[in-house]
């Protein structure tokens, strides 16, 4: 059990919380297996990714008293494989003094190896968190410093902050990293309502100094936050990098995460394509928020995404993360453009035992059941499969099936459309808006041959098409004996391969 240690005046606003609280339901059923949740109570943005001692550090947006949003603060979890995850004590708790609520919202952490900051020593090099604070009664938001001396279990707050303040009231999400060609820490900070990257540089993680500003860019409509700059490889080649702007756009229009790929020269970041050009990480309603760990082993650079919950609630947690994604850059008739595909660690720990295989499968305008009692019936599993074919309308696969498939979720490709796609129509139009019961991504064959990947976990739905080239990713929420699968087809299709691991046995 998670103890904190309360002032009165949090004690008393607390219990007031508690009292208003409608009780909701448990709901087992839609606790993912092999994505991360709290234990308890709310969460949203991942934080602070950091890799240290063997282990995957995540901090995450938390609310360590309610399962609703509110009294933010930086949740702390440990792996060694990003599947199996050791919960710890609120790392960062929100703040209360007198009559200034500080909330600590999202930013990151970077190990200072060479104590640039002096809040450690060269024996005992310090891990500092950047952060935004939301003063409430203030209405300002300023990027703040706190360091622990333990590893990153705890956190001390930097005497002198804030270390950057504009006065404003929108100005949030710090993303800091170590650039060895200049010989300082850069951070892009979020510019909200000017749809706007503002990159600092500093030499010691407490004095900030501006660099420059990118953007407007890209999509505008909703409000920019959760910036981050990193290097990626280009077709697979450590001499060829080029760096990956990612920014999250939440609102009525969203949520949204898109990318430009550009070059930065420790000062400014330059967009490699037109200005109102729109670039997509994931192309359903629930990604968002992501950041990458950046010191992975092997140099690889792993994102992690938030995965919105919808309606129904949850309980008693609510809001989880996406799979790990390790990314890359590929050259396309396009242009270069994101590679996402789930991790190697991920995947070695998740699927290291051969699943059901099945190959070269002729199926002609039919369904065909894939689960029986016991196997493949859980919610939880996943799914490799390639499709072959020129005469068909449709193919993929029915989740989350009920009644003879009466309700189902339709995830599958649309030949004549080419567009990859998940289909909630007859399951999820009481907790989803109209526009969101159907998504869908653009994606071509790849000689013939259309590979898709499903990521049932639940109440999470990840579809990954031809190896990362596009992902949706959407919450379902289905009934308890909703749990059957089945390929179908529309038209004649060849499944090439089909591997179906069930994880619910995990």
């Amino acid at each position: 059990m998670l103890k904190i240690k309360l002032t009165g005046l949090l004690c008393i606003a607390f219990a007031i919380n508690c009292l208003a609280q409608t009780p909701v339901k448990s709901t087992p059923q839609w606790r993912p297996l092999y994505h991360f949740t709290p234990p308890v109570n709310w969460t949203n943005d991942p934080n602070g990714l950091l890799f240290l001692n063997g282990k995957f550090n995540l901090y995450y947006q938390h609310n360590p008293f309610e399962n609703k949003w509110g009294h933010m603060s930086w949740g702390h979890a440990t792996s060694s494989d990003l599947v199996n995850w050791k919960n710890l004590p609120v790392a960062i708790p929100e703040m209360i003094r007198r009559d200034t609520i500080t909330m600590i919202y999202s930013g990151s952490a970077v190990l200072d190896k060479n104590n640039t900051s002096g809040f450690g020593s060269l024996n005992n090099p310090p891990v500092v968190a950047i952060y935004t604070a939301d003063l409430r009664n203030q209405h300002k938001e300023k990027q703040y410093v706190a360091y622990s001396n333990d590893g990153g279990l705890t956190f001390k707050q930097y005497a002198k902050n804030p270390v950057i303040d504009l006065d404003k009231e929108d100005f949030r999400d710090p993303n800091v990293f170590w650039y060895a060609p200049t010989k300082q820490w850069i951070m892009t900070v979020a510019m909200v309502d000017e749809h706007q990257v503002r990159i600092y540089g500093s030499k010691n993680l407490k004095e900030w100094t501006k660099l420059s500003d990118f953007g407007p860019a890209g999509f505008i409509k909703n409000p920019w936050e959760c910036p981050s700059l990193l290097p990626l490889m280009v077709n697979d080649n450590p001499a060829k990098v080029k760096w990956v702007l990612l920014v999250s756009a939440g609102g009525e229009h969203g949520p949204l995460m898109q990318y430009y790929v550009g070059d930065f020269d420790g000062h400014t970041f330059k967009n490699d394509n037109a200005a109102d050009k729109v670039l997509m990480v994931d192309y359903g309603d629930a990604f968002y928020a992501a950041i990458a760990w950046r010191d992975a082993p092997a140099n690889k650079k792993i994102l992690l995404g938030w995965l919105q919950n919808g309606k129904p609630e949850t309980s008693p947690w609510r809001g989880q993360m996406s799979i790990p994604r390790e990314l890359s850059l590929k050259t396309t008739a396009d242009g270069l453009r994101l590679i996402q595909q789930p991790a190697s660690i991920v995947t070695g720990k998740l699927l290291g035992k051969p699943g059901a295989f099945k190959s070269n499968i002729v199926i002609n305008n039919k369904s065909m059941p894939l689960f029986a009692s016991g196997h493949f019936d859980g919610n939880a599993y996943w799914i490799d499969a390639e499709l072959n074919g020129a005469g068909y309308k449709k193919a993929g696969f029915n989740v989350a099936e009920k009644n003879g498939a009466a309700k189902k979720v339709v995830v599958g490709y649309d030949a004549v459309k080419q567009e990859l796609f998940i289909d909630c129509t007859s399951a999820e139009n009481d907790n989803k808006s109209a526009e969101h019961l159907v998504q869908t991504a653009p994606m071509k064959p790849v000689n013939g041959v259309v590979k898709i990947q499903v990521l049932m976990d639940k109440s999470s739905l990840e579809v990954i098409g031809n190896g990362g080239e596009k992902v949706i990713s959407t919450m379902i929420y289905p009934d308890t004996d909703a749990t059957g699968l089945s390929v179908f087809t529309d038209g004649e299709v060849m499944v090439k391969s089909l591997k179906i691991w069930d994880l619910n046995k995990k």
